[in-house]
């Protein structure tokens, strides 16, 4: 484990869903001068450093996750020049910048995918093409299916590979990568190496458990062949977590080795088991991975305790810190998820889309709860990242038109999958206007629409409400540090069980789940409370910090 002094072991990363942040230019979609302009924003909320989804080149098959070129900027975004400027003025202001790195898989626009449909020399062996099963090669190589529905193989319909058919666990715009072939092992090292010169602290690797596939991309056992993303924490699936992964990743540790000050990555897997989690993050692998069972967990005090304990374990295990994570852009926002009655179980995607579960949301009780969690969250051992919006309490948008879908499980599932796009809502800046301030162009739209409430809950109306979330996560984040940083490990309370209560040094942190107030510690001090007026007792759905007197 690195140096006490190590910034990302107790960092808050803010993650920027660039398209949907701030717009520069005016045409609707989030870019890096709308970014650049935030920064200050971004300083005063008072994270450590910001993570950046997919800013490459791309033609937009899945928001950018389908990359055409690793070592430039998407034209719609921005330049590398705008993109070494936000590099610098960020750094200017002590905040770290972590890119995102797509390595399972290319665009097929990618100049690697076009030149192994033309069948050039030792290009197809880049990727992963198999001939088809049946007499004529008409059935796809093998069961599985795509993370986003629909089988996980298209067929080449013209060229030199007629007949041919390609992997991609996600769209078919999305070819995965043969992580057994060299070139590609020393490509993304470059690429590495390319941002890192151009003084990126990090990255993010996106879908960090997939990359290499089982020896003879064998059938999957289950019924269905399923590769979805949830129930990769649940199974083992043939196309992820393979033990290959990890030669990979001590290959990129190396190269980030190579750098002062030190260069972090950040692991996107959904894993089995937190034992497995660990494996990545072995002293000479990858520093830190989402904790996932963390973001899954429903409000029920038992089932936080078992996941925090859990997560800490198993990353101590290996020497590194636990990170923890309530939403991201691909999850249905946590005032959402916490806005209708909680299982008795971790959930999953298909679970807590809203359209299914035949209950109303009460958006009032899931931001109460959204704001306890958080204090919860930022009070815990490690490190924390927060999605942009959450500091704004915003819910999921159920409701999108389908004719403004754009996110492919919506096509793929064959419309029955809503996907993700009502957690990628352009953030609302200003109480009023065309686009509440996320675009500078006067009566523009946005890429994706947004709710007609969308100024109740902007940074405008928050930033002057005392008891807004924005401050609550400005006040959290200020006193992190001073109360949290260095405090120990966790110590729980016994209160009652539908408490969740710890003491780490001279600090605690409280949550109660339940439907009862319950009795403070006589004497406690109340550092920070997520509702006003905390004094002598704890109301249902409420959290709070506690100091010695």
């Amino acid at each position: 484990m690195a140096s006490e002094e190590s910034w990302w072991q107790t960092a808050v990363v803010y993650q920027v869903y660039i398209r949907s942040f701030a717009d520069g230019n005016g045409d609707g979609i989030g870019d890096i001068a709308g970014l650049r302009s935030k920064l200050p924003y971004l300083a005063r909320l008072g994270v450590d450093a910001i993570w950046i989804n997919p800013w490459y080149p791309s033609p937009m098959a899945d928001a950018g996750y389908d990359v055409a070129d690793y070592r430039d900027i998407e034209p719609a975004y921005g330049t590398l020049d705008e993109a070494q400027a936000l590099i610098a003025e960020a750094h200017d202001l002590g905040i770290r910048v972590i890119l995102d790195i797509v390595p399972n898989h290319t665009s097929d626009q990618h100049a690697w995918f076009r030149s192994a449909l033309r069948d050039e020399p030792g290009a197809r062996e880049r990727y992963l093409f198999r001939p088809g099963r049946g007499d004529g090669g008409e059935l796809p190589p093998n069961n599985w299916q795509s993370v986003f529905g629909g089988p996980a193989w298209t067929r080449v319909d013209a060229g030199p590979l007629e007949g041919a058919w390609y992997l991609h666990l996600f769209a078919p715009g999305q070819p995965d990568l043969n992580w057994e072939h060299a070139q590609v092992r020393a490509e993304f090292e470059d690429i590495l190496a390319f941002w890192f010169d151009r003084g990126v602290d990090g990255f993010r690797i996106d879908v960090a458990h997939g990359l290499v596939k089982a020896v003879g991309l064998p059938d999957e056992a289950a019924d269905d062949g399923s590769a979805h993303a949830m129930l990769q924490s649940q199974s083992r699936h043939p196309a992820w977590d393979q033990d290959g992964v990890h030669e990979i990743y001590r290959g990129w540790r190396a190269v980030a080795d190579r750098y002062a000050p030190e260069r972090i990555f950040i692991a996107e897997a959904w894993v089995p088991s937190n034992e497995r989690l660990a494996r990545y993050l072995r002293a000479d692998e990858l520093h830190t991975a989402f904790q996932f069972d963390f973001l899954r967990s429903p409000w029920r005090a038992e089932t936080l305790r078992e996941v925090i304990d859990d997560a800490i374990v198993s990353a101590a295990s290996v020497g590194a810190p636990p990170t923890w994570v309530l939403s991201n852009h691909d999850v249905t926002r946590t005032v959402t998820r916490f806005s209708r009655s909680q299982p008795e179980h971790l959930v999953d995607t298909d679970w807590e889309r809203g359209r299914w579960s035949g209950e109303e949301p009460d958006h009032g009780l899931g931001r109460r709860r959204a704001r306890a969690a958080a204090l919860v969250q930022l009070a815990l051992p490690g490190t924390a990242y927060v999605y942009q919006g959450e500091e704004l309490a915003l819910e999921e948008i159920e409701d999108l038109p389908d004719e403004t879908r754009q996110d492919p499980t919506w096509a793929q599932s064959g419309f029955t999958d809503v996907g993700r796009d009502g957690c990628r809502i352009p953030l609302p800046w200003h109480d009023s206007g065309a686009t509440y301030g996320f675009s500078t162009g006067s009566g523009a739209s946005t890429w994706l629409p947004q709710p007609d409430h969308w100024g109740e809950h902007s940074v405008e109306t928050q930033d002057a409400d005392a008891a807004s979330t924005l401050n609550l996560y400005r006040a959290a984040l200020e006193l992190r540090p001073s109360l949290w940083r260095g405090a120990g490990e966790v110590t729980w309370l016994q209160v009652t069980p539908d408490v969740a209560a710890f003491t780490r040094g001279a600090a605690q942190c409280w949550v109660n789940t339940g439907q009862a107030a319950v009795a403070l510690p006589p004497g406690a001090v109340v550092a920070l409370a997520s509702a006003p007026g905390v004094d002598t007792e704890l109301p249902p759905d409420t959290a709070v910090w506690l100091r010695a007197t």
